[in-house]
């Protein structure tokens, strides 16, 4: 049903806690001292006043028992936690938002919304998009969370679960009243909306689970700010569309709509899009908002299965396991995600397995018509599924089909460090061509004693993939991570879970945010 994580827009999690379970309350913008590009950054976490959104088409509630929408957010100060996705200078950097940013003074009028924006000190920002491929949870390790969910994620959980039978409905008239009112706005979008229209509501559905999970729900949003800066969007982008938003959900929700649940969605999409916008302003000042890349070799492994190798135009950092977003240019501004195929390399190249999917616009272009001199867009980095080198634990790695390319990357970054730790790989394929990638796999396991590398094949095997991994158990002592279909690492997750590996020592592609058609 789906490709592996770097044929689409998935980004790598750990299985720890969903989000399910509710934590410490709001997260806040953030406040910072005035920083210099060279300099590290320690973030902190102020209360700032949410700015006053106001849905298309309504009037502000009337009730006065309701807290008014402009009521400011509860205290709270949140520190995010450490983002190894960033992905730039060091592993240990933390991503942290930018300086401080004021509440934008546009004057108020019906349905116009004054928003976050930056500071004088902060370049232009982050995204104007409904949330669109981006909005993922990366990975997080579990994180201590409160047992009672807090009075604005009840509102809106319940908002959610209301218009959840009209998703469609919601989606269209949110797109219908973001382009209509803000027409400058749709050639931030890609022109075909059929994928994108989904995206959405699957973003607020991820951001309403995690709501009360401050640390997961920090560190995504923070990843989402610096990939919305490829976009082109600015800080001033978010008020039309939480404007947008907050009118869709209100006709959509009417049955459990009003001034509280209105007042838990203003603080909800205010706070959100600060943490957004000062993430893109750190960033800013230290990496492009994208970089371009020229295709230097481009292998045909299989009909429908390319190694893709290209040169960026600038030193592109990133770490062993982690996955970028790339644009063609035959389909611009459709960005896909695709895995790192390698640790970083002396010669500053990049490689990645691209498998051609139906109906897949970016990985057919890049499997069957993209050739060497052609150039592409980079993204930044983002993800962790990477390698704590800080402990001796043993790597259990399964990758299923294209899925192996972030393996080998994690493979070769333990060989680099020079740890003698154990690797045990697990390459899963449905038949023989589908593996690829073995002869690199076999010839990594003959320069390293402590990697072996095991083929599972489905037509073939006398055991599947979870029945072979508890053969060659135990595994108490080991990591976890996969990488590929969605169904192979559901079912590796329960089964690791069921011999003994704790959730937070399992890594893995995010399973529900995979996409189904494109790739």
């Amino acid at each position: 049903m789906f490709e592996a994580r770097h044929t689409m827009d998935a980004p790598t999690t750990t299985s720890a806690d969903n989000g399910s379970s509710s934590g410490s309350g709001w997260f806040t913008p953030r406040r910072m001292p005035p920083i210099a590009p060279s300099d590290g950054v320690q973030e902190t976490s102020e209360v700032r006043r949410p700015a006053v959104l106001r849905p298309v088409g309504r009037r502000k509630p009337a009730n006065r028992d309701h807290p008014p929408v402009n009521a400011p957010a509860a205290p709270a100060t949140v520190r995010a936690p450490s983002d190894p996705s960033a992905a730039g200078s060091a592993p240990a950097s933390s991503a942290t938002p930018g300086p401080p940013t004021a509440a934008a003074e546009a004057p108020e009028s019906a349905g116009r919304i004054p928003g976050p924006g930056p500071s004088p000190s902060a370049a232009p920002t982050a995204p104007p998009e409904p949330l669109p491929r981006e909005l993922r949870v990366p990975e997080q390790r579990s994180a201590p969370v409160s047992p009672q969910a807090s009075p604005d994620a009840l509102l809106i959980r319940r908002t959610m679960a209301e218009v959840d039978p009209v998703a469609d409905k919601v989606t269209s008239y949110f797109y219908a009243l973001l382009f209509v009112r803000h027409p400058d706005l749709r050639s931030l979008f890609p022109p075909a909306m059929d994928t994108q229209r989904d995206r959405l509501l699957k973003a607020l559905l991820t951001a309403a689970e995690h709501i009360d999970n401050t640390p997961v729900l920090v560190d995504y949003l923070q990843n989402l700010g610096r990939g919305h800066r490829k976009y082109g969007t600015r800080a001033e982008h978010y008020p039309a569309v939480g404007e947008c938003l907050i009118g869709a959900l209100s006709k959509y929700a009417s049955a459990v709509w009003d001034g509280e649940a209105e007042a838990a969605w203003v603080r909800a999409y205010t706070l959100i899009s600060q943490v957004m916008i000062d993430a893109a302003a750190v960033d800013e000042l230290r990496a492009p908002a994208w970089w371009q890349a020229e295709i230097v070799s481009h292998e045909l492994r299989t009909p429908d299965v390319a190694v893709v190798t290209v040169r960026p135009d600038q030193p592109y950092p990133f770490l062993a396991g982690q996955y970028t977003s790339l644009e063609t240019p035959w389909w611009p501004r459709i960005w896909r995600h695709y895995s790192f195929a390698s640790a970083p390399r002396s010669d500053g190249m990049l490689t990645f397995h691209v498998k051609a999917v139906p109906a897949g616009w970016v990985s057919n272009a890049l499997v069957h018509r993209a050739r060497p001199g052609d150039t592409i867009r980079l993204g930044p980095p983002a993800g962790s599924m990477t390698v704590d080198h800080t402990t001796d634990s043993g790597l259990l790695c399964l990758g299923g089909g294209t899925g192996i390319a972030p393996i080998k990357a994690l493979v070769e970054d333990v060989a680099e460090h020079g740890d003698r730790r154990p690797v045990e790989v697990f390459y899963g394929a449905r038949t023989d061509q589908d593996l690829y990638d073995i002869d690199t796999m076999l010839r990594l396991q003959q320069v390293h004693p402590w990697l072996s590398v095991r083929a599972i094949i489905d037509q073939q095997a006398h055991l599947q993939l979870p029945d072979a991994i508890r053969e060659y158990g135990p595994w108490h002592e080991y990591d976890a991570y996969l990488s590929g279909p969605p169904g192979m690492i559901r079912n590796g997750v329960a089964m690791l879970r069921n011999i003994g590996i704790p959730a937070e020592r399992i890594r893995h592609d995010s399973v529900e945010e995979l996409v189904t058609v494109e790739d």
